[in-house]
């Protein structure tokens, strides 16, 4: 086995086209540690145990760390920083942050009382990158997985998902904002998701301007049906995104998780594909939305996020 170089610490590594993304990672770079968070130390060891053997590559290992909660995200952080320290590990090239969730209502709170969409797609990112940004080498590569849903429009979205709706951040961290009745459906849900992602946008975009010699970019894999994003909702919209969705995987209108997955991987791996802060549209270098490039709001996210997530606002 060859003796690993560098790190690449992984999220939402556990299903779906992460699943498919970890196992490519580990076929293709022998010389890399994969470093997956899994919620749950048993979970952990079995999902290490399994992508060893499918691979047949052992240099993985996973850190447990529920991104519900952000005293597990800080845990975590400080494991791999005790790691890096004590040179237990390879030096941290990369952070792919894949992990995200779509409840059924805007009323799903996390362990910290935050609506659970903004709480796991938006804080918990800020915080796991905010907590080992001056750990990654130079030249290190982040890569956040943004979703299609954040234009908002049917021709990105084809009417699935509701355009997000932004606010201040303070707000959309509270579960159950808006009419009690809205905040219950599944409508409610999806507009929380479209409106974390726009916020996913936001957070490349200031870490961009703050963490130069790295580049960040934001990879949307477009639609990907048989995942488990969709794990929340009710039985009817399950069957249909696991089961009737798929049949889409032969057209240019969705992508299965092993070929979302793969080019997960490669925005991950190929040569620089663009300066930092890009969207990266299945390996497309595009721009995201009109309402993304909003550098106000870019702020007010990066200075609410330290507040909710209890760290210095900083430069």
């Amino acid at each position: 086995m060859t003796e690993p170089a560098k790190t690449l610490l992984m999220t939402g590594a556990s299903r779906g086209l992460g699943r498919a993304a970890a196992e490519r990672l580990l076929r293709d770079r022998p010389d890399q540690l994969l470093l997956v968070f899994v919620r749950g130390e048993e979970a952990g060891h079995r999902l290490a145990r399994d992508l060893a053997a499918r691979t047949g590559n052992a240099n993985v290992r996973a850190v447990p760390c529920d991104l519900g909660s952000l005293a597990e995200v800080r845990a975590a952080a400080e494991t791999v920083r005790k790691l890096l320290d004590e040179r237990e590990i390879p030096p941290l090239a990369g952070v792919l942050a894949n992990a995200g969730v779509q409840t059924a209502s805007a009323t799903k709170a996390t362990a910290d009382g935050f609506e659970a969409t903004f709480g796991i797609n938006v804080l918990a990112n800020y915080l796991l990158l905010r907590l080992l940004a001056d750990r990654l080498e130079p030249g290190a590569r982040v890569v956040i997985t943004g979703s299609e849903s954040h234009f908002g429009d049917f021709r990105h979205n084809m009417g699935l998902v509701p355009a997000p709706r932004w606010a201040d951040p303070r707000s959309l961290a509270k579960p159950g904002t808006g009419p009690e009745a809205e905040a219950e459906t599944v409508t409610a849900g999806r507009r929380a998701y479209s409106t974390s992602k726009l916020g996913v946008q936001y957070l490349v975009h200031a870490l961009a301007r703050r963490l130069p010699g790295i580049d960040v970019y934001a990879y949307t894999p477009g639609l990907v049906p048989g995942t488990g994003l969709v794990r929340d909702a009710g039985a009817i919209q399950r069957f249909g995104f696991r089961w009737l969705l798929p049949l889409l995987w032969a057209t240019p209108i969705a992508s299965s998780p092993k070929a979302a997955g793969a080019g997960l991987v490669a925005a991950m791996t190929v040569s620089r594909p663009a300066e930092s802060g890009a969207y990266l549209d299945r390996g497309r270098v595009v721009p995201s939305s009109a309402e993304s490039y909003d550098k106000e709001r870019e702020e007010e996210l990066w200075q609410r996020a330290a507040e909710l997530c209890g760290v210095p606002v900083g430069s």
